[in-house]
């Protein structure tokens, strides 16, 4: 038991990092990558774990020195993988499982057709009329952002603030532009939508950022309209 915490708790750590370096590469796919993280580095790290204890129960004492030694090791890794994907999960706080965010749930700005972005073909686009009460519940501070430049000149701001995110802009309409952004070590794409439309003299700036992978985002796109906003301020 002692001598095999050790050796588990590594192919656990190997298995998570060729999960986290295959999905940054682009050799699989950002969901399989995760995937295979997660079963390393949770998984791994909870039988490493487990194992390195019951080591440590059967080498108590003087019995095994030896033993003992390779049980911490296996353990010191274990709870470190642990400790890495608790920490991982933290960033979300207590985002609600859910992948798209919008600042205007009475009237979602809505992506462009398949024919102007060929990524959204065939992909359901709309927004989830069962997200609204979530959003409104979980992002109350989530607004429209009212300013007192005119609707070009702000729409003008909003590009240079998206791309100065590092946002890629993939389309643009009247006042509407089309973008994606990819998170920076799974390399998953959420796409964006902003719009911008008069408004008493000045414009408002709607914001949408949706997920294409999982069902949950770990508060992602929340954060990214809040960043985005801020930068447009």
């Amino acid at each position: 038991m002692a001598a095999a915490s050790p050796i588990l708790s590594l192919i656990a750590a190997a298995l998570a990092l060729v999960g986290l370096l295959g999905a940054y590469l682009g050799l699989v796919s950002p969901m399989a990558g995760f995937q295979t993280f997660v079963a390393g580095a949770l998984l791994g790290g909870i039988f490493a774990t487990i194992l390195a204890l019951i080591g440590l129960l059967l080498s108590r004492g003087d019995r095994d020195p030896e033993g003992k030694r390779k049980a911490l090791v296996g353990l010191a890794i274990g709870l470190g993988l642990l400790i890495v994907v608790l920490a991982a999960a933290s960033t979300g706080g207590d985002a609600p499982p859910i992948n798209d965010i919008t600042t205007d749930l009475g009237d979602p700005p809505a992506f462009a057709d398949a024919s102007r972005v060929a990524d959204y073909a065939g992909r359901d686009m709309s927004y989830p009329p069962e997200f609204v009460v979530i959003v409104r519940t979980h992002y109350p501070d989530l607004a429209p952002l009212r300013l007192d430049a005119s609707p070009r000149e702000t729409f003008d701001r909003a590009v240079a603030a998206a791309e100065a995110l590092g946002w890629e802009v993939v389309a643009r309409d009247d006042l509407t532009f089309y973008a994606r952004d990819v998170t920076a070590l799974f390399r998953f794409v959420d796409d964006v939508v902003v719009r911008v439309r008069p408004e008493a003299g000045g414009s408002l700036v709607d914001v949408r950022s949706k997920s294409r992978d999982g069902r949950g985002d770990l508060g992602a796109n929340a954060k990214r309209i809040r960043a985005f906003l801020a930068a447009l301020r």
